[in-house]
């Protein structure tokens, strides 16, 4: 149990390291309400926004990662990044000193960095999450540093040499898209039998996602045997208007709608077949609804990381997958058509994917957790 402890998380960057330290913050609260659980985070990364928002303190320290370039921007960046690592140390120190945690976890992002690091020096319980199937940086530095490492994909135990055996635990996902039900977000969306593809880039959209959905539509909305439902991030106005300048009607092809963002736990139950990226949590949402899936992973993140996360499904039969050097209009074209033509197929992509889902992910980090302290 873990009532009345002091728990301090480290995390920052992106929502993907984020987002999973605040479900379990929040679920560390609804089982023990007397416990205190205060973060670590920047000043100047989503975290300042989401973690007061969600109601917890954030304490800061000041911390970046290098950049791998030799231009002068990056010599410079880079130059800063290492005052910036000296000075950290002691101020995750002070904090830890302050704070007093009887338990300090880290979610990822390199802030958890030298958190981890002085936690465990100081002998104080240590964790980590790592939300991908390729470890990142910080994370593969503190595995052999920290009492437990739990993961979400098994893949990742070989890319890292920890001190204990790792957890398998899972990523939380959101209650709302577990509570997703098919015949009812179809009816929601108004959508008859015609099968439904969900595309999507990201929220600040990717260009070559967007284009090759856009060559996908031009060369199937005229059989209208499918509904397309895609987002694009910014700059829906001008997708829509390319297809325009294209010969597409739309307000005479209902089967094709347009979106800036897509309100996943609405539509994603919906969905026939789902064309995107491979981040850690679109893949924990696709398999606990047992979604089939056409993953393209971004090659610019760090440590190619999605592309690890794609092949984890892929190797289960639970994905395919269209790696971005490869991807045209043709290519998108032809993978959806001949998965559209194999029902067998799509349901067994899609079978498999609900068999990798792990739907109490909280409640194993949560078990995790308490063993430890």
């Amino acid at each position: 149990m873990l009532e009345n402890k002091r728990i301090l998380i480290a995390t920052g960057g992106t929502g993907g390291h984020i987002n999973p330290a605040l479900g379990t913050a929040g679920y560390i609260k609804e089982k023990n309400p007397t416990a205190e659980i205060v973060f670590v985070g920047t000043a100047d990364k989503m975290e300042a926004r989401l973690v007061p928002e969600a109601g917890y303190e954030l304490r800061t320290i000041q911390i970046s990662g290098f950049w791998r370039s030799f231009s002068p921007e990056a010599i410079k960046h880079n130059i800063g990044t290492v005052s910036k690592l000296l000075k950290a140390s002691s101020q995750a120190k002070k904090i830890i000193q302050s704070f007093k945690p009887d338990l300090v976890i880290g979610f990822g992002g390199y802030v958890s960095g030298p958190v981890l690091r002085m936690a465990a020096k100081m002998g104080i319980p240590t964790a980590i999450h790592e939300q991908n199937a390729f470890p990142g940086v910080t994370n593969k530095a503190l595995a052999g540093k920290v009492d437990r490492v739990m993961l979400t994909a098994i893949q990742a135990e070989k890319h890292i040499k920890p001190k204990n055996p790792c957890v398998l635990t899972g990523l939380p996902i959101r209650g709302d898209i577990l509570k997703g039900d098919r015949d009812f977000a179809r009816a929601e969306l108004g959508l008859t039998d015609k099968p439904l593809i969900l595309s999507m880039g990201g929220s600040l959209g990717a260009k070559p996602v967007n284009d090759a959905v856009k060559g996908l539509i031009l060369n199937k909305y005229k059989d209208n045997d499918c509904v397309f439902l895609h987002a694009t991030g910014k700059n829906s106005d001008r997708f829509k208007e390319e297809l325009e300048e294209n010969g597409v009607d739309l307000k005479a092809n209902p089967h094709i709608r347009i979106v800036e963002y897509i309100d996943i736990p609405k539509c994603l139950p919906a969905a026939d077949l789902v064309i995107g990226r491979s981040g850690a949590r679109t893949l924990s949402e696709l398999q606990a609804l047992g979604k089939p899936s056409i993953l393209i992973p971004s090659p610019y993140v760090t440590e190619n990381h999605q592309y690890h996360n794609a092949m984890a499904l892929v190797e289960n039969g639970a994905a395919e997958i269209l790696e971005e050097k490869d991807l045209t209009p043709e290519s998108l074209t032809e993978r959806v058509n001949a998965l559209l033509k194999n029902k067998n197929k799509l349901s067994e992509i899609g079978k498999c994917a609900k068999e990798m889902a792990v739907l109490d992910a909280t409640e194993r980090i949560y078990q995790t957790l308490c063993e430890i302290v």
